[in-house]
């Protein structure tokens, strides 16, 4: 199938995809924890098998995400894993980047996950969606969006009507979600920092003072406007 998306180094994309029937693909935490490796040694011009690195789980991450595996093919500007889809932000650093990258992500991923969960079949829905970013304001609204998400999982009626009734609430839900880039912009250092390449993009936020107002304007806003 062709795709409507044509992708070019230094263009900004949003991708994201969800579980096939609209299932859930992250089942527990180590499946999270999965993903987020991947978004890692996935974005590599080498190829890298988790496989490889033993234990890659538990006291060891650290040791992993110091690895240098080599020149990435995407920059990545914030992520988000919901229960059954995800969303990343990048931008294409050479030819066939993007393609490559997704590729090793949810291929790996989907092994990884039928070999766990002992079933066959595809996991996604189909090949990965993506639409390009041409305009700043639109990439600055994405900063939100992605990072707004997981307000999804604590009030998911009101999510659907644009509805954020308790944004405290929001707030700090949001300040303790680990699969998210949005710690990083909230000034909590992690290992997995190492996926994200935030000089990629537009200097939005100066500091996590500025992002911590930021997302503040989107969480009053909805509550507010609509």
């Amino acid at each position: 199938m062709q795709r409507k998306v044509a992708f070019a180094p230094d263009e900004f994309y949003h991708l994201y995809n969800r579980g096939n029937d609209k299932r859930t693909i992250f089942l527990d935490q180590n499946d999270q924890l999965r993903f987020t490796l991947l978004l890692c040694v996935s974005n590599k011009k080498q190829t890298v098998h988790l496989s490889d690195l033993s234990n890659w789980q538990g006291e060891s991450l650290t040791a992993i995400w110091g690895k240098d595996f080599g020149e990435s093919l995407v920059d990545i500007g914030a992520y988000c894993l919901m229960p059954n889809h995800f969303h990343l932000l990048v931008r294409e650093k050479t030819d066939n980047g993007i393609s490559l990258f997704t590729k090793k992500l949810l291929t790996g991923y989907s092994m990884y996950f039928n070999k766990k969960h002992q079933r066959t079949g595809k996991l996604f829905e189909g090949p990965f969606r993506a639409e390009r970013v041409a305009e700043d304001r639109h990439l600055k609204y994405l900063f939100a969006y992605i990072h707004l998400n997981p307000v999804k999982i604590t009030d998911p009626k009101n999510w659907e009507r644009k509805l954020i009734p308790d944004p405290e609430q929001a707030r700090k839900f949001l300040n303790t979600y680990r699969f998210s880039s949005h710690l990083y912009y909230a000034g909590q250092p992690r290992p997995e920092d190492v996926i994200l390449n935030p000089v990629a993009f537009s200097e939005y936020f100066q500091n996590k003072k500025e992002f911590g107002e930021f997302i503040n304007d989107w969480l009053t806003f909805e509550a507010t406007e609509n």
